[in-house]
């Protein structure tokens, strides 16, 4: 690689393999057939490359990779899920033990005098948790962040399904995803106004499908006159506009024309009072292979010859209007970008040159096991069988029970393998710990750290302080994206008509503890804080929520123990009669004394 060709981006980190050292486009057609098509975008090459390599590795597949690349000792490679399980390690750390969607006061509609906006933070907490378990959200939630922390970057895709009155929640590879931005007029870091999902449909000689390309755009523009589904006069769906009996276009219902601008305007229900001109258009087709050229790619595929796909419910998808005026997609990056940049970063992408030195070790051992286990025999002297049909000594092979006949001086010598190999396991377990430093999962996160070593739990928690600094910056670079999430569902409902008009509340989600939590030293702090009054009893049920006790419902955990403290008071009320006792049991002051009341835990 020439000096002037050195570059530095998003994927620089592959340069040093072979296939990725030219910075214009990867240099082996064998080892990304799919990235020799005409219609892939030029500046897109490196990044799916780059995706490619990363889920080899991931499949125990680099050899391979590399034996099409051209490396003739690429099939001899050992590979023993390393990279797999520092994926599925770092996964399992960002994602806890649980992940719930959570709405600001929500667990305080419950209280005697809730604060304004409790109980519709409430129902949207409800609604929302309903809705992630009918689309299987925790198993959606596990499929884009394996594909983040694998690739550095995951997709979601929200869609409006007017059968099942709900939105879906779908991920993509993000192979599949190509955001486009207008030159020069937006930051790669702010959200796109034109997002494409585009990948290749194998022929289907059977059917009789040729080879074509299917393309879904998702497009902020101008609100137009209403459209409707429509034929060509060759039979293909498309969408036209809808005209009234003077022949002028007609706006779909609730718009409005803007005398200013002379565009048109329209209300969404999270918005009141504040008209947009602005919305979603989706476009969902398929080109075949043989109708594009060398001048078409992605972005300028020719529309003449596009097929357009229908909906579930009639509608063709030619510039549908989406009734929002934001994209439904939402792309999670693996890290925080660097500033302009949009893609994230691989957790396997600064240690892939020491995944690589490992699965070479581990090459080298198989090999200096096999000449340990069966060494290397000399014989000097010996009386060989013969083979009679030939009359040639027979072949020696090292068997258990083999008898050699050593004439006078003869001898027998081994080669001794075994410190070589004590060598190559002691640079295997090296490695390991200088991976488990270098990613940040610490020896102890991996579970290679032995825990008679351990002194005590604050030494651990020490320990654990790399890990702690990852996960939290994985979390933060995913906060604003799950937010946004969580927002668009509700808008996309209320377009939907499925949910009542109304602004948007914050929702977000909480991950679970990432590392093993002291559940008697969290009980214990609850007890004495929420007995001093330091905190209250909503506060205390979250603690113990998210240190892993069984609590699904703050607010109804909160109304159960309340409930069962009056119970329980009005029964000594009725046993005793006696009032001081029950307002010394519930924690109340005495009838004069004019001091305010000390919460107490009901026991």
């Amino acid at each position: 690689m020439r000096l002037r060709t050195l570059v530095i981006d998003a994927w620089s980190w592959l340069n040093y393999k072979p296939v990725m050292a030219d910075p214009d486009r990867p240099a082996n057609s064998a080892a990304f057939p799919e990235l020799a098509s005409s219609w892939v975008p030029a500046e897109d090459l490196r990044r799916l490359a780059a995706y490619k390599l990363l889920a080899a590795y991931d499949s125990n597949q680099a050899g391979q990779l590399a034996a099409v690349a051209g490396d003739d000792h690429g099939l001899d490679r050992r590979e023993l899920g390393d990279p797999s399980k520092l994926i599925d390690t770092t996964l399992g750390y960002l994602l806890g033990a649980e992940q719930t969607i959570v709405v600001p006061e929500a667990d305080q509609a419950e209280q005697d005098d809730p604060p304004a906006g409790a109980a519709h933070a409430a129902d949207v907490q409800e609604r929302l948790r309903a809705w992630a378990d009918k689309e299987l959200w925790p198993l959606r939630v596990q499929q884009a962040e394996r594909c983040a922390v694998r690739c550095g970057d995951g997709v979601y895709t929200l869609a409006w399904e007017p059968a099942k009155q709900r939105v879906l929640l779908r991920t993509y590879d993000p192979g599949f995803y190509f955001p486009e931005w207008d030159d020069g007029e937006q930051d790669s870091a702010e959200y796109p106004s034109r997002v494409h999902f585009a990948w290749e449909l194998a022929a289907d000689p059977v059917r009789g499908l040729k080879a074509r390309v299917r393309r879904v755009t998702y497009e902020l523009g101008p609100i137009g006159a209403a459209t409707q589904p429509g034929v060509t006069e060759d039979g293909r769906a498309i969408r036209e506009q809808v005209v009234g009996a003077d022949g002028d276009p007609v706006l779909t219902v609730g718009d409005i024309p803007d005398p200013v601008s002379g565009g048109v305007l329209r209300t969404y229900p999270w918005a009141p009072g504040r008209p947009s001109g602005t919305t979603c258009y989706l476009t969902d087709a398929e080109w075949l292979l043989e109708d594009l050229g060398a001048a078409h790619d992605l972005y300028a595929l020719p529309p003449d010859k596009a097929v357009y796909r229908v909906r579930s419910d009639g509608q063709v998808l030619n510039r549908l209007d989406l009734m929002c005026d934001f994209i439904p997609v939402v792309h999670v990056p693996n890290t925080i970008p660097d500033g302009g940049e949009h893609w994230g970063k691989s957790s396997l992408g600064t240690v892939l040159q020491l995944l690589d030195e490992l699965a070479a070790t581990d090459t080298d051992s198989a090999s200096a096991s096999a000449t340990t286990g069966t060494p290397i025999v000399s014989l000097a002297g010996a009386r060989l069988p013969i083979d009679r049909s030939t009359g040639q000594p027979m072949p020696v092979r090292v068997e258990a029970g083999t008898v050699w006949q050593l004439n006078e001086g003869g001898r027998m010598d081994t080669l001794n393998t075994a410190p070589q190999l004590a060598e190559l396991r002691q640079r295997t377990d090296h490695m390991l710990t200088r991976l488990a430093a270098n990613t940040r999962l610490t020896t102890a996160g991996l579970g290679s750290l032995d825990p008679a070593s351990v002194p005590s739990g604050y030494a651990l928690q020490l320990a654990l302080g790399p890990l702690d600094s990852l996960v939290g910056a994985m979390r933060l670079a995913r906060a604003h994206k799950y937010q946004l999430l969580l927002r668009m569902v509700q808008r996309l409902h209320q377009a939907g008509q499925a949910w009542p008009a109304g602004e948007s509340l914050p929702a977000r989600l909480v991950w679970g503890a990432h590392t093993p939590t002291d559940r008697t030293t969290v009980l214990a702090d609850v007890v004495s804080g929420y007995g001093a009054g330091v905190f209250s009893l909503e506060t205390a049920v979250r603690l113990l929520q998210e240190a892993g006790y069984p609590i699904d419902d703050v607010a109804g955990e909160v109304e159960r123990i309340q409930q069962r403290a009056f119970d329980q008071a009005a029964r000594l009320a009725d046993a005793t009669g006696d009032n001081a006792a029950v307002r010394e049991y519930l924690g109340l002051p005495e009838a004069d004394s004019g001091v305010p009341p000390v919460p107490l835990i009901p026991m």
